[in-house]
């Protein structure tokens, strides 16, 4: 087995959950010690406030807004067009916006809270295309996903290495959506030279990039490194280091993943419509154990199997256990073939730290994997996940993902040696 695989299958293995380790380890925290969800630059860096009127700002702005506050005893909970394992959002999204009218030639954090692009770098000849695709200039936009960690390690502890890839996966997921919505192709890039990256974006250990989006022209045109490194600005109030965390992925970082021909997806999705499953889209927190159509389920699959606009892949195989669908056997598939049958409820409910909508769903999917390249697996993993979502939603059927499960207890159910990297559901 290359080492590359081994690497990444080790930090899987390490992070695995089971009914003892769940009952040794229950993982309560204070929440009142939870840092700060939101990254915000020093006020007298200059912004551009984001306006939903300007197809441009529009375009950035649905990559990551906030769409619903609710208010708990604890404090605000702003929740995003994006998932997240326990709503922490440890993902950041850094624009570059070359050629485009109205917008200076830089380097943005998008500022999720205050819906605006500050900017952090101004470019002359230098840019991230010479970390991402040398030789090459984007005009147009450069999207970069990071992950501020300690805002899932605070509750999740080393588990959270996979949370951190998930949901930057849900968020290039997001990123898809906005230019689906804003007639704007886009392709994922995750193998390029993140470490070198990190440290000219000034992030020290706290903070790592896992993969980028790129919409617009492709150029000849030879860029350099960025002249300055970025000030270091933490994206926490504070934070606690996480050695194990900071080896993964560094150990991952380094892995080539599989390659495929790029291709594109094409949806028929009415624009109106989905915009606005976009905007209302949620996690389910209960089911009313209702069927859903076999036609709605065998829709979600096809959306599902649609390409993925990137070269490096992963593949992914999802298995689904059929609870509630109409004219269909309850049981195991794989795609929309009948492994086994059987009433599986209760045994899904079990596998998912008995979690009731994973057994009072219509269906609970599960995401397998024999991957080269653990980053860019999870990753492909939260975007489908992302796809799920919006399919599900739109449809009006409901959907949640579910990222702690018996690891080797769900793969013997699914009868599979491959790992199983996320659990999610839909229903009504």
């Amino acid at each position: 087995m290359p080492q590359s695989q081994i690497s990444g299958k080790a930090y899987h293995e390490a992070t695995k959950h089971s009914y003892l380790s769940v009952q040794i380890d229950p993982n309560y925290v204070d929440a009142s010690t939870q840092p700060s969800p939101f990254k915000v630059y020093p006020k007298f860096y200059r912004r551009v406030k984001l306006n939903l009127n300007n197809p441009v700002h529009s375009f950035i702005s649905l990559t990551s807004a906030i769409t619903l506050e609710k208010v708990y005893k604890d404090g605000p909970y702003k929740l995003r067009v994006n998932p997240s394992a326990g709503a922490l959002y440890p993902t950041e999204v850094y624009v570059q916006v070359r050629g485009i009218e109205g917008i200076v030639d830089g380097i943005y954090h998008l500022e999720v809270e205050n819906n605006c692009l500050t900017l952090i770098y101004e470019l002359i000849d230098d840019g991230l295309e010479s970390y991402i695709i040398p030789g090459k200039s984007i005009n147009g936009f450069i999207f970069l996903i990071s992950c501020v960690y300690y805002r899932s390690s605070w509750k999740y502890q080393n588990r959270s290495i996979r949370y951190c890839l998930l949901d930057s996966g849900h968020h290039l997921g997001a990123i898809a959506a906005s230019a689906f919505l804003h007639n704007r192709d886009i392709q994922l890039i995750f193998d390029f030279d993140k470490l070198t990256l990190n440290s000219d974006l000034g992030f020290e250990n706290k903070e790592f990039i896992t993969a980028c989006a790129v919409s617009g022209e492709v150029q000849d045109n030879k860029i350099r490194h960025l002249r300055l490194k970025v000030p270091f600005v933490c994206g926490t109030d504070y934070f606690e280091s996480n050695q194990f965390i900071e080896d993964a992925y560094k150990a991952t970082t380094l892995q080539k993943s599989r390659q495929q021909k790029l291709e594109y997806p094409q949806f028929d999705f009415d624009k109106d419509k989905f915009y606005q499953t976009v905007w209302d889209r949620r996690s389910i927190r209960r089911f009313r154990k209702e069927s859903i159509s076999q036609e709605d389920y065998l829709y979600i699959v096809q959306q599902l199997q649609q390409p993925i606009p990137t070269e490096n892949y992963e593949e992914i195989e999802i298995y689904s256990v059929v609870h509630r669908v109409e004219r269909m056997t309850p049981g195991l598939y794989k795609g929309t073939y009948l492994v086994k049958t059987g009433n599986f409820s209760e045994k899904t409910g079990y596998l998912c730290i008995n979690q009731a909508i994973a057994k009072d769903s219509a269906v609970t999917l599960f995401f397998v994997s024999d991957y080269l390249n653990y980053q860019t697996t999870m990753q492909v993993a939260g975007f489908l996940g992302q796809r799920l979502y919006l399919t599900s939603n739109y449809l009006g059927i409901q959907c949640s993902g579910i990222g702690a499960y018996y690891d080797d207890e769900t793969q013997e159910l699914l009868e599979t040696n491959k790992d199983v990297l996320y659990g999610m559901v839909i229903g009504i």
